[in-house]
């Protein structure tokens, strides 16, 4: 099992104790303003959505982890890697993203934990083109894009919800999509 450690941060495999912390980062209308459509997640879709991410680390050997605040042992969201297939015109590549709850903002820890993923991704599984992907507008997340050395490669529309989307890559020579 996958752990990863950063100054501050633990990102590790999901257990059933995050379930009822990650549902309430999903019900929050402004964590949730860029995801998707905007719309909230509950309990139930948090649970699918955990269960999902699970699978994808038996079927894929990425997935998404659950970052901890090590100082406090209190989830503090997720970030990690997945294949971006609702996007299928950057196919086959890696996507790596974040989601933390609100009280985790401005503090620098979403770029943390995306450096250690993205480290992990480029070193111990040996993928060479990682994306990332933010609705247009979404500033804060392309500053993090940025911090991590990705460079802008496109901006397109969502297939799915129909929205503006810029997609971030970074390269690697070497390794596999």
């Amino acid at each position: 099992m996958t752990t990863l450690r950063t100054p501050r941060l633990t990102l590790r495999r999901w257990r059933e104790d995050d379930l009822g912390p990650l549902a309430e980062i999903n019900a929050d209308p402004e964590v949730m303003r860029w995801i998707g459509d905007g719309s909230v997640l509950d309990r139930e879709e948090t649970a699918a959505a955990v269960a999902r991410w699970e699978r994808e680390w038996e079927e894929r050997g990425v997935g998404l982890f659950a970052v901890e605040v090590r100082e406090t042992g209190r989830l503090a969201g997720f970030a990690g890697l997945s294949v971006p297939e609702y996007l299928p015109e950057i196919l086959p590549t890696v996507e790596i993203g974040w989601r933390l709850g609100r009280s985790h903002w401005g503090r620098g820890l979403a770029t943390e934990a995306a450096r250690v993923v993205l480290d992990f991704a480029l070193r111990d599984r040996g993928v060479g083109r990682v994306v990332s992907v933010h609705r247009v507008g979404n500033d804060s997340s392309a500053k993090i894009m940025r911090k991590l050395g990705m460079r802008r490669d496109r901006e397109t529309t969502d297939p799915v919800h129909r929205v503006p989307v810029c997609v971030h890559v970074i390269e690697v020579a070497g390794g596999r999509p």
